[in-house]
């Protein structure tokens, strides 16, 4: 870890010390909001989600549990409506201002890195997930009747087999769809931009290939493909490969058509002519780390636990979340640790209120070998009374021998 850490003993303050706040010390951004700074309420919500407080009243209570982090927070005591109000009104422009900063720390740590083996390169992956509100108290984000949802349409950079972050996101309410969102996420970046069938329409197709964007795509059956020529298939799930044209486009672009082993049929467009067709395959597998990502922060962040009802609060929850997993990897990178991030996330959720050593000595500890070795006196078997507790006696049911099943099925 970086020399910050000096006099932050506890790890939980150390991580918060790694938050790029210098921008929110303007005196003129808090005027009137002498109790609780814009910074301080940063801090709170971060580690809220680090530490997966489930209320306002838990937040109270960790805060007034631990005065190390009270005083890296910049606070001394704090009510939960306090926070319910600030939230809210909160401009989501700054929280997404230091979700940016958050993502160029990480761009800086993950220069080095070049994304997937063999001449793949970065990929930006994007898609969607809809978060379920509360249907009395958010109507607002009204779909159908009982629906009320919301959707964080996410760009995933993945810079290595093992490390892959957000690095833009587009909260919407539930209504609009990923083709809308497209404009904002699928920029000229030096990535392969991957996708699903929600995006490509022959507008956007043609916009990007003018505009040199790289992308691996699931297109419908409903565009129209024009075969310029075919090449050999070079795996035995590829059904076609060929160079193709659709609609009015006039810039070739390679269409790849194969099944997966459930015998289900996939269409991909895309402009690597660069790729053996098992590599766009493998591209286009690998969009499922997207799916992954956010089954990831939903159980570990706890993003669907929401801390407010309206619109403002919710987006900067959004942001804020995935602030606190950008800073997870960031200490991560920096620990040079080589654990999942899992199993790196939940030592770090353990130790949150140790010392940062005590949490450097846990990622260098290796797993234990679950083994008794090799037995060389019998272990006499215990003697085991059925009980279940004092009140009751519970026997195992008696299993069935194989003779009187037989017997049975010879009746049928």
């Amino acid at each position: 870890m970086s020399n910050k850490s000096i006099g932050r003993e506890m790890l939980i303050c150390q991580c918060l010390s790694l938050l790029p706040l210098e921008d929110f010390e303007c005196p003129l951004l808090d005027y009137g909001k002498y109790k609780l700074s814009t910074k301080s309420l940063l801090k709170i919500f971060v580690a809220a989600q680090l530490d997966q407080w489930s209320s306002y009243a838990h937040t109270e209570e960790k805060l007034a549990a631990y005065p190390k982090l009270q005083k890296e927070i910049g606070v001394s005591e704090i009510s939960g409506s306090q926070l319910s109000r600030r939230i809210n009104d909160l401009p989501t422009e700054l929280v997404q201002k230091l979700f940016i900063k958050v993502v160029q720390k990480l761009n800086q740590l993950t220069q080095s890195n070049q994304g997937l083996p063999d001449g793949i390169g970065l990929l930006s992956i994007v898609d969607s997930t809809e978060i379920r509100l509360p249907e009395q108290l958010c109507d607002w984000a009204f779909i159908s009747k009982g629906h009320n949802a919301v959707k964080m349409h996410t760009r995933l950079k993945v810079v290595s087999p093992d490390i892959a972050f957000p690095d833009k996101i587009v909260p919407s309410t539930g209504t609009v769809s990923d083709f809308e969102s497209s404009d904002i996420l699928i920029e000229e970046l030096d990535t392969t931009h991957v996708m699903d069938r929600g995006y490509p329409s022959k507008h956007n197709l043609m916009d990007w290939q003018e505009k040199g964007i790289s992308f691996v795509v699931r297109i419908t059956k409903a565009l129209r493909l024009y075969t310029l020529e075919d090449y050999k298939p070079s795996h035995p799930s590829v059904i076609q490969d060929a160079k193709v044209l659709y609609g009015i486009s006039k810039i070739p672009v390679r269409y790849i058509e194969f099944v997966d082993e459930k015998e289900r049929t996939y269409r991909i467009l895309t402009t690597r002519f660069d790729l053996t067709a098992q590599q766009v395959m493998d591209i286009y597998r690998y969009r499922w780390v997207i799916e992954l990502f956010f089954k990831w922060i939903k159980q570990h962040l706890k993003l669907t636990k929401i801390w407010s009802t309206k619109p403002q609060g919710i987006w900067n929850q959004m942001f804020l979340a995935l602030i606190a997993y950008g800073l997870s990897l960031i200490v991560k990178l920096e620990a040079d640790s080589k654990k999942t991030p899992w199993e790196f996330f939940r030592i770090l959720q353990t130790y949150l209120y140790k010392t940062v050593s005590s949490f450097k000595k846990a990622l260098r500890l290796k797993k234990k070998r679950k083994s008794r070795g090799r037995q060389k006196v019998p272990i006499p078997i215990e003697k085991k009374t059925p009980s279940f507790g004092n009140v009751a006696l519970v026997k195992d049911k008696p299993k069935k021998s194989k003779r009187k099943n037989e017997r049975k099925l010879g009746n049928y």
